[in-house]
């Protein structure tokens, strides 16, 4: 298995398949109840993120505030796709969400314009994606929640309707939820997470 240090609850048999992802300077047990808690039978695996900056554990590195090491994280792309596939295939789940944070979000943001065959859905919180990713048919039919705050000084509002429209655009069905604060999750965000996770 790919070398991450991950934290792993097992579920019932044919219950949803969920990986959370931690933010920046988080770890495997920033979501990992949570997760358990929306769905209880789920099985859930949290990997944390294997680069340090300045101590605080990340998904992949930058330069500075939204400005990504772009080579860094295609590998770390493809290394946590691995891992996520690897999961998935032992687990056996038909449903495999991913949750994720800010740099959470993003890998598995990342991950999806990749490998859209791992995930069925994705909630992601506070996403910031700076570029523009290629087409990728493969998001055809996938939900997605995106998450945010209008007042957001990390992922500007403009770019996550940017992202939004593009998902839009691939086909998948995407529900936005945004409060009038900044990068910090409120209540009603994990409200929103919950109708998602235990909708279909």
């Amino acid at each position: 298995m790919t070398d991450y240090v991950f934290a792993e609850t097992k579920g019932a048999p044919g219950a949803p398949l969920i990986f959370t992802f931690h933010g920046t300077g988080g770890s495997e047990t920033q979501f990992h109840a949570l997760a358990s808690q929306i769905l209880p039978e789920a099985h859930v695996v949290s990997p944390r993120g294997d680069v340090s900056e300045g101590g605080m554990a990340r998904y992949f590195r930058r330069t500075g505030e939204g400005v990504y090491d772009m080579a860094d994280l295609a590998r770390r792309t493809d290394a946590m796709a691995t891992f996520l596939l690897e999961a998935k295939n032992r687990v056996g789940a038909d449903r495999v969400i991913a949750l994720g944070y800010s740099n959470g979000a993003n890998i598995a943001a990342s991950v999806a314009f990749s490998h859209p065959e791992i995930f069925t859905d994705l909630a992601l919180m506070h996403p910031l994606i700076p570029w523009d990713p290629a087409p990728q048919p493969g998001l055809i039919g996938a939900r997605i929640l995106i998450t945010a705050g209008e007042r957001d000084p990390i992922c500007p509002a403009p770019l996550t309707h940017g992202f939004s429209r593009y998902l839009s655009a691939q086909g998948a069905g995407v529900i936005e939820h945004w409060h009038p604060g900044g990068h910090e999750i409120v209540q009603s965000e994990v409200d929103a997470l919950q109708a998602f996770m235990t909708g279909h």
